[in-house]
């Protein structure tokens, strides 16, 4: 698994506080990132298998993802 940097984290702590499954502009607007910055994000989180997209456009964040947020 690899290592979430800074912004990966913010972007994790967004997703793990909701229970649907947000969209990029939810994210950024919860984590206070540029949504340009949460998309480049969200496809390296998603590669990593930290977040999961259950609904098109849409993220959720992975058993691994919790994971990476506590570590």
């Amino acid at each position: 698994m690899a290592k979430a940097s800074a912004e990966d984290k913010k972007v994790l702590k967004a997703l793990s506080g909701s229970q649907e499954p947000m969209s990029n502009k939810q994210v950024a607007e919860s984590a206070g990132l540029e949504s340009k910055k949460v998309s480049t994000a969200m496809s390296a989180l998603k590669k990593a298998g930290m977040v999961e997209s259950p609904v098109r456009c849409k993220y959720s964040i992975t058993a691994d993802g919790k994971k990476a947020l506590k570590g």
